[in-house]
């Protein structure tokens, strides 16, 4: 009975607001939008009970120049937003790849394009994983689909962020941020890893050659190294970091493919249709950017006639999806844009005429 922990009811957003603080962030600096706003809510009281800097901005483009202006000092920075919130800090995100500063972004998706609404959507996929930024860069996205994953990952992001000194995001939606679930809030599992934060913080130049953190003042040979040496990095991210979840997939005819919120509705709809007696799965990726692509591929087996994606959006995932099965099987898709959620009643219905094609 001593192994069992004590858990809490906690809101999604209040719970990644309490991992930041378990993993030691010194620095929020964030904007309200819907339906991320409960992060900074909670923060704003319990940064400054920790004694830690807690700043309201004046927009999303201050709040990202913030945490470049922290992280670049080896301080561990946070922020969060939503879709449009997210697409003002673009910019400042490329910039903070080649300038190789850490820093965590929480980005609580919602309806779009536009401004759109404050319904829960997947629609920021692509923004995500590929970016409106600038340049040859890449930045790690972490996707949790339960309460207690949102706090597990918002530690592993601060860790990945100081361990490879680039930005990570964290992917939720709506629904994830909103809703309330039974979970643990430890210790900080990776407070004893070393960061080789000495070598390049910003700290003062005394005694020493002062650092330069600005492409702007590379010449083209330099940023051309550079972009290579972002690029070794992100293989090693690869290759080491790749995270995933499966379920029911080794004998499945149909696998299907789903992030996040999405993700949990589909295993219901395939508990429902095991007890039918179709055999179906789910691949989850956690780790969105780098996608895992071998692991894709491998789980695809010789009774596997299609992989089903879904997703609350029109199909972003898909073409990861698709590149990935690299033509082994079938690949279908069903989605819902712009703040339509996707029920389990649907993904069964889905399920069963996928499987009647299959049979006929």
């Amino acid at each position: 009975m001593n192994d069992i922990k004590e858990k809490i009811l906690l809101k999604g957003n209040v719970a990644i607001a309490k991992a930041a603080i378990e993993a030691g962030c010194e620095c929020y600096f964030g904007y309200p939008i819907t339906p991320q706003s409960e992060i900074g809510e909670y923060l704003s009281k319990a940064m400054i009970e920790e004694n830690r800097v807690f700043i309201p901005v004046e927009s999303e483009l201050a709040a990202i120049n913030m945490v470049i202006g922290a992280g670049s000092t080896g301080t561990k920075a946070m922020t969060s937003s939503s879709s449009c919130g997210i697409a003002l800090m673009q910019e400042a995100i490329s910039a903070m790849c080649c300038q190789q500063i850490p820093g965590v972004i929480v980005s609580v998706m919602r309806g779009g394009p536009g401004l759109g609404n404050i319904a829960p959507s997947q629609g920021d996929y692509n923004q995500a994983c590929y970016g409106g930024g600038n340049g040859d860069y890449k930045i790690i996205v972490l996707s949790p689909s339960t309460v207690q994953e949102s706090i597990d990952l918002t530690y592993l992001s601060f860790h990945l962020a100081f361990k490879y000194r680039c930005p990570v995001m964290l992917l939720a939606d709506g629904i994830l941020g909103q809703m309330m679930e039974p979970c643990e809030i430890g210790n900080y599992p990776y407070k004893n890893y070393n960061y080789d934060i000495e070598s390049w913080a910003l700290d003062g130049a005394k005694n020493r050659k002062a650092r330069n953190l600005i492409s702007l003042h590379m010449d083209l040979g330099e940023l051309e190294k550079l972009n290579y040496e972002l690029n070794k990095k992100n293989i090693e991210i690869e290759k080491n970091e790749i995270r995933y979840d499966k379920y029911l997939t080794d004998d499945a005819s149909i696998i299907i493919t789903a992030f996040g919120t999405v993700a949990r509705v589909a295993k219901a709809a395939i508990k429902q249709a095991r007890e039918m007696g179709i055999k179906a799965g789910l691949f989850r990726p956690i780790t969105l950017s780098p996608f895992p692509s071998n692991e894709l591929y491998n789980t695809i087996n010789e009774n596997t006639k299609v992989v089903l994606d879904i997703e609350m959006n029109l199909g972003q995932m898909l073409k990861d999806v698709r590149s990935s099965v690299f033509g082994k099987c079938d690949v279908k898709f069903t989605g819902k844009p712009g703040g339509g959620i996707i029920n389990s009643d649907e993904i069964l219905q889905k399920i069963i005429d996928l499987n009647n094609n299959i049979e006929s």
